[in-house]
């Protein structure tokens, strides 16, 4: 394999004279006269975890009045596996009620977002997040992102066991760099120049961003062949045996760009838990000196090996790791969703799963209907839990939801009284549509966004479930997944049913994905408004509820019957 060459993108050259991610932050954040941070530092600032955005909803007002837009801040935790204690939660909680707008919210990465908060405040709402013994760094940016794990797998024991490796491996592969420190905790500079080796990263860190899952089947809800990096545990008699490795999967792509697309990752080994790290490090640094730096659209992982060949791209992480892979062992996924309600564990405590819509955490009545207190509830629990200290957490799960787990038997109850209490429970009533489905944050905030997702996503899901009704396939589990731009934050390229943002109110209509995140859907229709979108989907539904067979999934049927000629279908993963 040969390095790229040539010229590099623009924010190459703002990497490389960053000074170790430092660039003029600390200047941009004491400027007065604007809420903006310098242009090149709106880069620098993603690897501390946080995006510069504004308001668009109020973008043109404030243009008109011939005022700056209303430039704010999303903050980002680092959480690998999305775990997090009962008082780290009341921390979290009081930092969204004191800094941000629209409570907390959980990411598909299991990490916890912070909108609106302003740059005035972005520093103190930083330090509160880290006096949480909780931190942002590489939460964004070229580096490896938050690691996600399985949150709600049968097997306690073994949960902790691979979220203990996959919170280590997080570890070792953020950023060297002293930045963060310096300029968020006041951490004093070493005499002379800035110190700034990155021994996994080099200088200009990766040429894109990069995404790491630990799957345990039966269970995918980590999507892991969306990950650039996956580990699928292989769990023999209750115990960890080791992972089989997926690479090369990502869901992002461009309008109208063929040289862009989702992509499904490749198993290319087994390897036992020694080996992870070594494995992981290969993997990053193979990107990193092999990865596209000339053209961003095409600088992640998948690419990277679509350039040089599957084959050759393992050939060249065994030689990095100093081993050869072991061949890969069976595994089998039943689907890529939550499970919801109590699940006992092995280990004699007691799992709550809760819905949690589009992952948005706030008190509200819209679309939940009166009483739904999802941020003070939460907290209720959280002050419980953390009152009697009995080892219970919380765990954001990769689908938005939420997992109360390790709850022991003398606590259940009040558990159960609280959720209640606050209206929690939404997901005892809501269709199995409603359940699963996800979506990205999209308008006001995201910059990206051509189109609604969040904030549409409860109107569109009562309309789609009065079409289900209609056929009689209310009880259907159909994934649906909505995103406003196809960069796929809310990975729709592996929902049965999915709509891409193209422009306000438009949008692509995806079908035909699995129910276990082994095959990726199809474009079914293009640039198309809601009454297209249900006129499309109502016949293939009618016939979905006429011709399935037993426990066949949507994607499944409308592969099986040939209902999807507009597009080749996607060879599914196996091992």
């Amino acid at each position: 394999m040969s390095a790229q060459t040539g010229k590099t993108n623009a924010v190459e050259e703002i990497k490389r004279v960053s000074r170790g991610l430092r660039g003029s932050l600390l200047a941009s954040l004491a400027d007065p006269v604007t809420g903006a941070l310098r242009e090149d530092d709106q880069t620098l600032i993603k690897y501390h975890g946080s995006y510069q955005q504004d308001d668009r909803d109020i973008r043109e007002e404030r243009r008109l009045a011939k005022l700056e837009p209303a430039y704010s801040f999303m903050i980002r935790t680092r959480t690998p596996g999305g775990v997090i204690t009962p008082a780290q939660w009341l921390k979290l909680d009081a930092i969204a009620t004191t800094y941000a707008e629209r409570g907390l919210r959980i990411t598909t990465r299991q990490a916890f977002q912070f909108h609106g908060v302003i740059k005035t405040e972005l520093k103190s709402t930083m330090q509160a997040i880290n006096a949480a013994l909780i931190d942002t760094l590489a939460a964004c940016g070229d580096v490896n992102r938050n690691v996600a794990v399985a949150a709600n797998p049968l097997l306690s024991r073994a949960h902790a066991t691979v979220y203990a490796q996959a919170a280590a491996l997080s570890e070792h592969l953020l950023p060297s760099t002293r930045a963060y420190y310096e300029i968020w905790l006041d951490e004093k500079q070493v005499a002379g120049s800035p110190q700034f080796d990155e021994p996994i990263y080099g200088a200009t860190y990766l040429p894109r961003k990069f995404k790491i899952g630990f799957a345990i089947p039966p269970y995918n809800d980590v999507d892991v062949f969306a990950q650039d990096l996956g580990f699928i545990a292989v769990i023999v008699n209750g115990a960890l045996a080791g992972y089989n490795v997926s690479i090369g999967g990502g869901m992002g792509a461009s309008h109208g760009d063929p040289e862009t697309y989702p992509r499904l990752g490749d198993v290319i080994g087994f390897v036992s838990p020694a080996q992870v790290t070594a494995v992981a490090e290969a993997v990053v640094t193979a990107q990193r000196d092999h990865g596209n730096r000339n053209v961003r659209k095409r600088a992640r992982l998948k690419y990277t090996i679509d350039d040089h060949g599957l084959d050759a791209f393992t050939i060249e992480i065994e030689r990095r790791a100093g081993f050869r892979l072991a061949p890969a062992r069976a595994f089998e996924f039943h689907h890529n969703g939550d499970r919801f309600g109590w699940v006992e564990g092995d280990d004699g405590r007691s799992h709550l799963t809760l819905r949690i819509p589009a992952g948005r955490i706030v008190d509200t009545a819209q679309a939940e209907g009166p009483g739904v207190r999802h941020l003070s509830g939460l907290r209720e629990i959280a002050r419980v839990l953390h009152e009697h200290d009995e080892g219970a957490e919380f765990r954001m799960t990769p689908n938005q939801n939420l997992v109360i787990a390790g709850v022991p038997a003398a606590r259940r109850d009040v558990v159960d009284a609280l959720v209640a209490l606050y209206g929690l429970d939404g997901y005892r009533s809501a269709s199995p549509l409603r359940r699963n489905a996800l979506a990205c944050v999209a308008l006001p905030t995201c910059g990206l966004a051509m189109a609604e997702a969040e904030r549409y996503l409860p109107e569109l899901l009562g309309k789609l479930e009065t079409l289900l009704q209609k056929h009689g396939l209310q009880d259907a589990p159909i994934n649906l997944r909505v995103s406003g731009c196809p960069n796929g934050c809310s990975r729709p390229y592996l929902g049965e049913i999915a709509l891409v943002g193209k422009a306000p109110g438009r949008y692509n209509l995806m079908l035909g994905a699995d129910h276990r995140g082994q095959r990726l859907n199809t474009l079914y229709r293009e640039n198309i408004a809601e009454p297209e979108i249900l006129a499309a989907l109502a016949p293939l539904l009618a016939r979905y509820a006429a011709e399935r067979q037993a426990d066949e999934g949507f994607g499944d049927f409308l592969l099986r019957a040939a209902l999807l000629a507009q597009a080749p279908a996607v060879p599914e993963v196996s091992a």
